[in-house]
């Protein structure tokens, strides 16, 4: 279940860009609301998350990004994706499992394996979110066991770089989601993630937020 939620991964309006600048350096932050039919899961997800919307940020600098989430239940976690050198480092700190990091070479043949069972299609609408004009995108992905649908606003005028939210995608989406709806049905509980990026802010990001060295006390997964 955490796996999921961290897949699923992995916002008030200050917009301090022009409409269709180019965002290539900043910080974008963003909610993630969850939701499930099922009454007992909810109330976990809204213990385990402090309720049942979390906030998260994330870097941009080139082809670099960094993810952060935190809530008081499952810990922090940071997700630094460099596509220059084609790795990402997940690093958790939880109550329950300490502090853990995970390197994943994103060129290997078990991160290719994921992408092939996933498909995205262009939609026919669009919607403007923060001043960008983003089109719509299905996407279905099957993988151990799970089905999930997810209906995506993207725009190109935001550097196509991974985040937590893309990473199973892989080079088979263009652009940057502003706003994501996922879908997904384990065991007939049905749930649904929900992502919005709610503020831009074009600012200079220093190099050190994205070092791929796993921090001091951080033990491998």
């Amino acid at each position: 279940m955490k796996k999921i939620i961290l897949l699923g991964f992995v916002l008030m309006i200050a917009v301090s860009v022009k409409a269709q600048e180019k965002f290539e350096e900043g910080k974008i932050s963003m909610t993630q609301t969850i939701t499930t039919d099922n009454e007992e899961m909810q109330a976990m997800l809204e213990q385990m998350m402090g309720g049942s919307t979390m906030e998260s940020v994330t870097y941009i600098k080139g082809q670099k990004t960094r993810a952060e989430v935190s809530n008081p239940s499952s810990g922090d976690i940071i997700m630094i994706t460099d596509m220059s050198e084609n790795k990402m480092l997940m690093l958790m700190d939880s109550p329950m499992m300490g502090k853990k990091y995970t390197m994943t070479d994103l060129d290997s043949e078990e991160v290719k394996k994921a992408s092939e069972n996933v498909t995205v299609t262009e939609g026919i609408e669009t919607k403007t979110i923060l001043g960008y004009e983003c089109k719509q995108y299905m996407v279905t992905v099957d993988q151990a066991g799970v089905k999930m649908e997810m209906e995506m606003y993207v725009t190109d005028k935001i550097v196509p770089v991974m985040t937590q939210q893309t990473a199973i995608l892989g080079d088979k989406l263009k652009g940057f989601p502003m706003y994501m709806v996922m879908n997904m049905n384990q065991q007939g509980m049905a749930m649904t993630i929900t992502t919005e990026v709610k503020e831009l802010n074009k600012e200079a990001i220093a190099d050190a937020k994205f070092s791929l060295t796993p921090l001091e006390g951080y033990s491998k997964m």
